[in-house]
């Protein structure tokens, strides 16, 4: 999917939602326990009821490595659903990943042509030999952690270097890479005071934003100081949809947190036509 498929789509739905399917057996409702995937089943419904509300879904993969075999089986069969039934949605693995050349060649081939998935998130600590391998890809995508949204990140991401942020020199130095075009970056919701300064230096990338609603970052902030004319935002939220309800509901409740976000979201788009 390219940048300019998933803007068109965002136009349709009025929406740049995101979902996350971090999926953890403790969480999901019992009944499913009982089927042969309790994992795959839990996705296909929530898909099933929030894909005309949202343009994304981001599948974390420690939440499916975590079960073994069983979990990876479930995360390709979550994959294959969506690309056989949903083809207009963009997917992200969210994975994290990052090494040397080689290796980085290996998880790109791994996400991108098995898995199929559109785009995956990498860590940039490494620099550009381990970045590039994925964005040598056609008509993929790769998310790179820029600002992230835990307590953690004022550990590293914010220190200065020569008077300036580390994720600046991070995302300054990304656009000297091979295929920097194909690049989005990750930014928390829960650090929107900084979106005004990654925009001059990232005017026209996407930004896969995690942080709104569970992890208390504000939409209307974020859309404040980090849209651009192409919307070039990706919004997600995991627990606060899919952990909606643990009941027999639990597509419908999902849904219909879904639905409050996706109208916020189209309240601000409208604004902007």
């Amino acid at each position: 999917m390219t940048t300019q498929q998933l803007t068109s789509e965002i136009r349709k739905k009025n929406s740049f939602l995101c979902i996350g399917l971090d999926v953890d057996l403790d969480k999901i409702p019992k009944h499913l326990l009982e089927l042969e995937d309790p994992i795959f089943e839990f996705n296909k419904a929530i898909i099933q009821a929030t894909h005309h509300l949202c343009v994304a879904y981001k599948p974390n993969t420690a939440f499916y490595e975590a079960y073994g075999l069983k979990g990876w089986k479930a995360l390709q069969k979550t994959i294959e659903y969506l690309n056989d039934n949903y083809p207009e949605i963009f997917t992200i693995a969210d994975a994290k990943r990052g090494d040397i050349g080689n290796t980085s060649t290996m998880y790109a081939k791994a996400f991108f042509e098995d898995l199929a998935f559109d785009s995956v998130t990498v860590a940039p600590y490494m620099g550009k030999d381990s970045i590039e391998p994925f964005l040598a890809f056609n008509n993929k995508h790769t998310i790179m952690l820029a600002l992230t949204s835990n307590t953690g990140a004022f550990d590293f991401q914010t220190q200065k270097i020569d008077d300036k942020a580390l994720y600046k020199h991070v995302l300054e130095t990304s656009k000297q890479w091979e295929n920097s075009e194909r690049l989005m970056y990750v930014v928390g919701a829960t650090k929107a005071e900084y979106f005004t300064d990654i925009r001059k230096i990232v005017p026209h990338s996407f930004l896969l934003v995690p942080g709104v609603g569970a992890q208390g970052g504000n939409l209307q902030d974020v859309c404040k100081y980090g849209m651009n004319d192409q919307v070039g935002l990706l919004i997600n939220s995991s627990r606060g949809i899919i952990y909606a309800s643990n009941d027999k509901d639990f597509a419908s409740e999902a849904a219909s947190k879904a639905l409050q976000l996706q109208q916020e979201m189209e309240a601000v788009l409208l604004t902007l036509s």
